[in-house]
């Protein structure tokens, strides 16, 4: 039965580090803030997730219980993660120049690029 737990651990241990890895390489490659923030928030949560799922399996088998440090980790990492990551995008929209239009308005051709309603800065 031990060798059917170990090889749980190490299947959560691989996708974890699979995951965070992948997170990792995304942050670094994808070419727009937007897309920077998405692939390491949904990835690396998955991996730590994975590798503290396989950290909970193995100290339940091995006789020394499950730790409230595993369960509130993995608590604080589900929260924080896609609110962190929420919040980074938020602000960088609020930032940015060229924002897109308000959804409620459909765009026309004859009308100006600036908008004097839009609290935007003006352009540069």
């Amino acid at each position: 039965m031990s060798a059917v737990f170990d090889i749980v651990v190490v299947f959560l241990l691989v996708v974890g580090c699979f995951f965070t890895l992948l997170g990792s390489v995304a942050l670094l490659k994808l070419r727009d803030f937007f897309q920077r923030v998405h692939g390491p928030a949904k990835a690396s949560t998955l991996g730590v997730g994975s590798i503290l799922a396989a950290s909970i399996v193995y100290h339940a088998v091995n006789g020394s219980g499950v730790h409230p440090r595993e369960l509130l980790i993995t608590v604080f990492l589900f929260l924080t993660a896609p609110i962190s990551a929420h919040l980074m995008s938020r602000a960088a929209l609020s930032l940015m120049d060229d924002r897109p239009p308000h959804p409620d308005r459909l765009p026309d051709a004859q009308q100006s690029v600036v908008d004097d309603e839009d609290p935007a800065p003006p352009e540069r």
